[in-house]
């Protein structure tokens, strides 16, 4: 049956008080935190550095006095559309950008065998005027030995994921090392490179993330490509968390970065340039722990961006260039950097796509006299589509 809205409105006025004590204590935090933003724009650059150490989310590369509100305007304005691209034009003309992302066909239980199956894309646009460009795609069937699949207890729905993750980051690893010391090209990273969200796994998990990320952050330093990571809608904490240990707030875990910076950013505008010291996972990322530095950037009407970058791109006095390269993909794709956008138009799966590979599987299987059985409940789907 439908949704039934009446039922969504009442359960919603039934539990207003609960919203509304929310909203009061977020806008509470917020001011406080909004006021040491102010009262920390006042001070030296040579203060945060005195005070900041250890576990204190960030520390300043660029001066911040210089910067009012912490933002770095870029005074981009055009009065068209036509001579936003002729900005980019002048910007990326030559510069090859790449992005990879992934998909995947989770194990079902529809399938007497657990197997699944994991596949990338990538992109890559020259900027040239001939218009050329590469798409191609890489996939991996995962079997029953892939997943671990010993029993239903086993989470073989994470190891699709981890090998997505790992094909994922080894593609731009290879485009790099192909790319070699190359100053006429661009990586990007759909995501974090600081994988936060691994802590919530165990042990042998976390270790796995952190060592593909380590791998993709060692070959853009050793190779000399530079690398961007992009990250549309952050929940980063890593200037709130500088902030509270500056001013000793309260913690607050419903403020983060970009809602508080983003206020008065216009299009292109960005913060000075921080490198995280964030607790926790970066603990495991031994000579890269200090390595990673960030900005948000304001690319559409919604808060900014978070855009993660190896430190030797700003000890070689590329950052800025780099800056300048999202900020063309950006407006090719609309508000989104095209590179990637094209990327997951390349790698998704979709239920077409998902049928054609158990009909593939049942042949092959049935070819090879392998004991795989669908489901009544998939044969009956099969039928009616």
């Amino acid at each position: 049956m439908p949704l039934k809205p009446s039922q969504v409105l009442a359960k919603l006025q039934n539990k207003r008080d609960d919203f509304q004590i929310f909203d009061q204590k977020t806008l509470k935090e917020f001011q406080q935190y909004q006021k040491a933003l102010q009262d920390a724009t006042q001070q030296p650059n040579a203060w945060f550095l005195e005070q900041l150490a250890g576990d204190c989310g960030a520390i300043p590369l660029e001066p911040l006095n210089h910067t009012p509100d912490w933002i770095v305007r870029s005074n981009l304005v055009w009065q068209s559309r036509e001579q936003s691209l002729t900005w980019v034009k002048e910007k990326l003309t030559g510069i090859a950008t790449f992005a990879v992302d992934g998909s995947q066909i989770y194990p079902s239980k529809d399938l007497s065998i657990p197997v699944a199956l994991v596949q990338i894309g990538w992109f890559e646009n020259p900027h040239l005027p001939t218009g050329s460009y590469e798409k191609d795609i890489e996939l991996d069937v995962m079997t029953p030995a892939d997943l671990r699949a010993g029993n239903s207890g086993e989470p073989v729905d994470r190891r699709v994921s981890m090998r997505r993750f790992e094909m994922e980051t080894q593609r731009l690893i290879t485009y790099m090392e192909e790319r070699a010391h190359s100053e006429t090209c661009l990586v990007f990273f759909d995501g974090s490179l600081i994988v936060t969200f691994a802590e919530a796994f165990d042990e042998e998990t976390r270790n796995f993330y952190t060592r593909c990320v380590l791998k993709l952050l060692q070959a853009s330093e050793t190779f000399r490509v530079p690398l961007v990571a992009y990250i549309d809608t952050s929940y980063a904490r890593d200037l709130t968390v500088m902030l509270q240990t500056l001013f000793e707030l309260p913690e607050s875990r419903s403020v983060h970065d970009a809602q508080l910076l983003g206020r008065n950013m216009q299009w292109g505008d960005r913060t000075p340039l921080f490198l995280s010291q964030r607790a926790g996972i970066l603990d495991r990322y031994g000579e890269q722990a200090d390595k990673i530095a960030f900005t948000y950037l304001k690319t559409h009407d919604g808060y900014p961006v978070r855009l993660e970058l190896p430190l030797w791109l700003y000890d070689a006095g590329l950052s800025d260039r780099v800056i300048d390269w999202v900020r063309g993909e950006v407006i090719v794709g609309n508000g989104y950097p095209y590179v990637i956008e094209t990327a997951d138009q390349v790698a998704v799966l979709k239920n077409d796509d998902r049928q054609v590979f158990y009909r593939l599987l049942q042949d092959w299987a049935d070819k090879e006299e392998l004991n795989l059985r669908l489901s009544r409940k998939m044969v009956s789907k099969a039928r009616r589509r």
